[in-house]
């Protein structure tokens, strides 16, 4: 009871886009909402760019699409480049979490003399002058709910944080039709993610009564609907849960964030260069486990939800969480997808410099304590 007492008395600050429009068939109400706006810059990527015609939008409308899965500093400035010869009024990010974080970036800095460097860390944005729209086309990341963008500095492979109430969107379109072509594979890798973000804000040392409402629906949302949207990517029930599941989990990041989970997925990504959703899915286990014992309600309360047992044992609860992720076809081998032990080390040791992340988590992690979740992942 105290520390709930000490959580709700903390003072937070939660922040949503203006508009949300939610259901099969959303995304048509954009053109409505957009048609005020001359000149249109889309963010995509190959397999969303067909989307754009769904909306239809009009005016002068570019598409951008060679966005890579990682994004870096290079890839960023590209597109502003591109969107300083249109000068758009409205910028829409149409795809998965890279090209909606780009788009943010876009919004506030193509008109900007700031560059990115500028404004990496907290409020560092001048303004934001442009329009933004967002239209996620996967259910993982909850960036179109969000306030921070990453860009990796190729010089380091570092991941560089930037958050600003300027880049939060001014509409965003959660459209279970849109995710109808993604992958089994994709689609569990990106729930697990979502998943993460609403357990590591639940189980977090910030969390706060009112991040977990959202965090614990978040989390009731995946445990019901993942695997019917993995069996059957058509079935757009589970597809708008998963869509929402993937929003409460954007919520949860602009107050609380994440924590050890994340910190330990960053390097994955760019060091063995595995998308986002299935670095964090091959994690989640480990650190849902590592932290159980610091955080035994919740963690019970997680397991719950997914239909799983909550026993307090750190190896049953490892154990069945990765049976959780397996079931659903993840290849939680790090091995598998090219990792080798030698490499472990800095992995760990990267992971560990992620402070903004790390010093989240419930139970205090070590490096040492990194480099064993590692090799367990192994």
């Amino acid at each position: 009871m105290p520390d709930t007492i000490l959580s709700m008395a903390r003072p937070i600050t939660l922040v949503q886009p203006a508009r949300l429009e939610i259901g099969a068939g959303a995304v048509s109400r954009l053109a409505d909402w957009a048609e005020g706006y001359g000149r249109v810059f889309v963010v995509a990527m190959a397999p969303t760019v067909g989307f754009v015609d769904r909306i239809g939008l009009n005016g002068a409308v570019e598409t951008f699409t060679d966005i890579p899965p990682e994004p870096d500093l290079p890839a960023v400035n590209a597109v502003l480049e591109a969107a300083r010869v249109l000068r758009p009024d409205l910028v829409i990010g149409l795809g998965g979490g890279s090209v909606m974080d780009v788009a943010k970036l876009v919004a506030v800095l193509w008109d900007s003399e700031q560059t990115v460097l500028d404004v990496v860390g907290v409020n560092k944005v001048n303004g934001r002058r442009t329009a933004l729209a967002q239209v996620p086309t996967t259910s993982g990341t909850g960036s179109e709910a969000g306030i921070r963008s990453l860009v990796t500095n190729p010089e380091t492979l570092a991941k560089l944080a930037i958050e600003s109430r300027h880049m939060l969107a001014d509409i965003a379109v959660l459209d279970p039709e849109l995710t109808y072509s993604v992958p089994s594979a994709v689609t569990a890798a990106t729930g697990v993610d979502a998943l993460a973000h609403c357990v590591e804000a639940y189980t977090s040392i910030k969390a706060h009564p009112l991040i977990d409402g959202y965090a614990s629906l978040g989390i009731e949302l995946v445990g019901k609907y993942l695997k019917r949207a993995v069996a059957d990517g058509t079935d757009t029930e589970a597809r708008a849960g998963m869509m929402l599941a993937s929003y409460y989990g954007g919520i949860c990041l602009g107050p609380v964030n994440t924590a050890g989970g994340h910190a330990l997925a960053y390097p994955l990504g760019t060091r063995l260069k595995l998308p986002h959703g299935l670095a964090n899915a091959i994690i989640f286990p480990h650190v849902l486990a590592f932290n159980a014992g610091t955080r035994p309600e919740k963690t019970a309360a997680v397991l719950k939800a997914l239909g799983l047992s909550s026993p307090a044992d750190e190896r049953i609860v490892v154990d069945r969480a990765h049976d959780y992720c397996r079931s659903l076809g993840v290849d939680m081998s790090l091995k598998n997808h090219g990792a080798k032990e030698a490499q472990l080390p800095l992995w760990a040791e990267e992971a560990f410099a992620i402070k903004r992340l790390i010093d989240n988590n419930p139970r205090p992690m070590t490096q040492t304590d990194i480099l064993a979740i590692y090799q367990a992942a192994l």
